[in-house]
């Protein structure tokens, strides 16, 4: 099991949903309308979208009849040093049988206490047991199944009668004692964690069947039945074997035992693991780093290796190893709070993400390259494993990283892997392979390894040192991570920011699609060329964040632009596509056009009913249901994700939200109060029901409640703009100028704030501030007929 913050799996599955309108001037002189045309036009919240991925040809799967899987104890009599340097991997130890030779923990009676619960651990009859708090909170006994992972913890799964395997919290601390180890531990140290909440040990957060299995099993098949709520897995190695990346064996046992000599290249696998391209590492005669002979022809490799290494979620339940990632996964961008902005890892993101940022990955380096990927271990030690291709005379000396030799300071990774801690006690580099900037740090509060290290110390020092160390040499200028900043944080500069990094064709892919996202909230005609341009990018990633970028824009333009995209060859770029399509009214589609909207939307449904244990699929179901006008389907599918997982407040706005679109408005305060109940701190479900009160003209109702949503998020412009604009109709308006000025501070591009504040400037009877207030908004929005309106108004109106 992985780490988490609050309730929230650690693969959601990515669902079209509704989002929120674009900030543009056209909706925000739709003021006049005030809260309860707000309250009106609010859509359904939908889920997260988690987004990523490189380029990679489709070709990386040959269509053949269906191979099976047969298991690694077939691989061993022709590969045996493979399946030796296998067994001792951290890949071989991933999930296996608990007895006396896989667990590492105190069974001796062993007792461990935390949040007023006494765990204790023992034997009997050479099986293990925990005697613990259980589903209902009361201390039950409870037989240990599988261990799960080795180092540098091992958590303990425990089986229910419905199928499920649940990972314990407490989990044994294999390192060292001298390391700190070789004790019992909670994985959520800082958090009250009671036996109704989702991160739990009993609940679904911490379900191996749900969130685990697919990545320490090999061929897991969940078998499960929507009917019934039950599990029945089967595998065919428990843990992580050859077939988890090499795919499906018994044609390549069948060639192999059949002695022939054929042409067939694959020899039997249905896809080369293995770069084919004939290239190879040189250095050069005069060069310092080695560089590629010819550039890679497939990245089968790295694809293979992503689904496990990679924040990601879901997209097609039936996995074809091989497969390039974006034809079953959506892997996540550089979202916050996953990453900060400048790249760095911050949540629980795994490798990948990092990885397609980095220069490395531009040049073509592979995981198998640093990492013995049978062993599952470095390649080398040490500075030893970097010198592989950047000269040691150059880069291993004091001269480049200014440090004493033989030195932990002294690491390449140190400075360009720095380490994050995860489940409190595993250490994790970044794999972004990036240069320390603390100048960046001190722009934009992002970490920096130099500061990671010298704590007392403060990044204007770092950056001071390096300036004396490097001189002109030092990285410095503008950085994509200020674009990414920008757009998260409603700076004035927000939209040019992500325009350039979009543009740049020297940026990542992956941060590139990253920009696309955030720039919906400041789309204008002078911005949304960047998008138009991206839809017929090389790369899976922005196309599929262009594609969902669309929303912001009319739906002829969407049509024209949005169509072709439901040909992509890559399944997340179809559903991102259909997710700003699937509204359009279907005159603005040509025929042939049609067609591919109704088998990609047959496709995403067929999708969700694969992942039928996962509680988003329904969230998705019920989603396009209710977007295509079937209430009665969409109604059903979000009660069965609510029947799943009654902390799933997603489905509780929506489905609140399914009773607005009804009428049925005391249904929308019943269901939004149990979200509330659920979850007191669910600030979309108070926003929801205070704007409920509002559509039934109860605004002193509405009024805490919309309050309370602002307080909770208040990195949501939008709660502070609907709280303002329900002030000023209640008639508070200096109060409503104080919340509006104090969430222009947080998000100064935001232009529904910056509207509001004009029009109400003006109703406070100061025209200048008003007035000072439109010309902000005329600054973002230059091109905007609306805003230069608006000023020219205000202007005419001042002595």
């Amino acid at each position: 099991m992985r780490e988490r913050k609050r309730p929230r799996p650690r693969r959601p599955v990515a669902a079209p949903v509704a989002p929120e309108p674009a900030r543009s001037p056209r909706r925000t002189f739709l003021l006049a309308g005030g809260v309860a045309a707000i309250a009106a036009a609010t859509a359904a919240a939908g889920i997260v979208i988690l987004r990523s991925r490189p380029n990679v040809p489709q070709g990386a799967t040959i269509a053949v009849a269906q191979p099976t899987f047969v298991g690694a104890e077939s691989c061993k009599s022709c590969h045996a040093r493979e399946y030796d340097l296998w067994q001792r991997s951290d890949h071989a130890l991933a999930m296996l049988p608990a007895d006396s030779t896989t667990v590492r923990g105190n069974f001796d009676n062993a007792v461990f206490t935390r949040g007023g619960v006494t765990s204790t651990f023992f034997q009997r009859d050479g099986r293990y047991f925990v005697h613990t708090d259980g589903p209902d909170g009361a201390l039950d006994e409870f037989e240990i199944a599988y261990t799960f992972g080795v180092d540098p913890l091992q958590q303990y799964l425990i089986p229910f009668a419905n199928g499920r395997y649940q990972a314990l919290s407490v989990a044994w601390d294999t390192r060292p004692a001298a390391a700190g180890g070789q004790r019992w531990f909670h994985l959520y140290p800082n958090e009250e964690i009671g036996h109704r909440d989702v991160l739990h040990w009993t609940g679904q957060l911490q379900n191996w069947n749900y969130m685990c299995g697919d990545c320490h099993s090999t061929n897991l098949q969940e078998n499960y039945v929507l009917a019934t709520d039950l599990f029945a897995p089967t595998w065919t190695d428990v843990n992580v074997a050859c077939e988890a990346c090499h795919g499906p064996g018994s044609r390549h046992v069948e060639w192999a035992e059949s002695g022939r000599v054929t042409n067939d290249a694959f020899h039997g696998f249905t896809f080369a693991l293995a770069d084919t391209s004939g290239s190879e590492w040189v250095l050069a005669e005069g060069d310092s780093i080695a560089r590629r002979t010819r550039p890679l022809a497939l990245r089968a490799e790295l694809e293979s290796c992503a689904p496990c290494h990679a924040r990601r979620s879901t997209v097609w339940g039936e996995v074809q190893i091989g497969r390039a990632l974006e034809q079953t996964y959506r892997a996540a961008l550089l979202d916050d709070p996953l990453y900060h902005a400048d790249g760095q890892i911050r949540d629980e993101v795994y490798e990948y993400g990092s990885f397609l940022q980095s220069r490395m990955y531009q040049e073509g380096v592979t995981c198998s390259d640093c990492h013995e990927p049978h062993a599952a271990r470095l390649r080398f030690d040490g500075n030893a494993l970097c010198s592989q291709c950047h000269l040691a005379t150059k880069y291993d000396t004091p001269q480049h990283h200014f440090h004493p030799m033989n030195t932990e300071s002294s690491q390449c990774v140190s400075c360009h892997m720095p380490r994050q801690m995860y489940m409190v006690v595993d250490g994790r580099r970044d794999h972004g392979f990036r240069i320390p900037r603390p100048d960046l740090s001190e722009k934009l509060g992002t970490p920096n390894a130099c500061n990671q290290c010298h704590t007392d110390r403060t990044p204007g020092w770092a950056e001071d040192a390096i300036a004396q160390w490097a001189g002109a040499n030092r990285r410095q200028g503008w950085h994509w991570s200020e674009a990414i900043d920008a757009g998260r944080y409603w700076k004035v500069d927000a939209a040019a920011q992500l325009v350039r990094a979009i543009q740049d064709s020297g940026t990542p892919a992956i941060v590139r699609a990253t920009a696309l996202g955030l720039l919906p909230a400041y789309v204008s005609p002078a911005s949304f060329p960047a998008v138009e341009a991206s839809l017929r990018d090389s790369d899976c990633l922005v196309r599929r964040a262009a594609a969902a970028a669309l929303a912001s824009i009319d739906a002829a333009q969407r049509a024209r632009l949005g169509a072709p995209l439901l040909e992509d060859p890559f399944r997340s770029v179809r559903f991102d596509a259909l997710s700003s399509l699937l509204d359009v009214p279907r005159q603005e589609f040509t025929t042939a056009q049609l067609v591919a909207l109704d088998r990609v939307t047959q496709e995403y449904r067929d999708a969700q009913t694969q992942l039928a244990d996962r509680v988003e699929s329904h969230l998705n179901l019920g989603t396009v249901d209710a977007r295509l006008g079937r209430l009665d389907l969409a109604e059903a599918a979000y009660r069965t994700a609510l029947r799943l997982q009654p902390m799933f407040i997603p489905a509780y706005i929506n489905l609140a939200d399914l009773y607005r679109a009804q009428g049925r408005e005391d249904q929308v305060i019943a269901t939004l109060q149990e979200a509330t109940k659920r979850d007191p701190e669910a600030a979309e479900a108070y926003a929801a029901m205070g704007l409920s009160f509002v559509r039934q003209k109860r605004l002193r109702e509405a009024l805490p409640l919309l309050a309370k949503a602002a307080e909770l998020r208040r990195d949501t412009p939008r709660h502070a703009y609907v709280y303002g604009v329900a002030l000023a109709e209640a008639g508070e308006l200096q109060r409503a100028l104080e919340v509006l000025q104090d969430a222009h501070v947080r998000q100064p591009a935001h232009r529904d704030i910056l509207a509001a504040l004009a029009t109400y400037s003006q109703d406070a009877g100061d025209r200048q501030a008003a007035a000072a207030w439109a010309r902000k908004l005329v600054a973002l929005s230059p091109g905007d007929p609306g805003a230069r309106q608006l000023l020219q108004s205000l202007e005419a109106s001042m002595p």
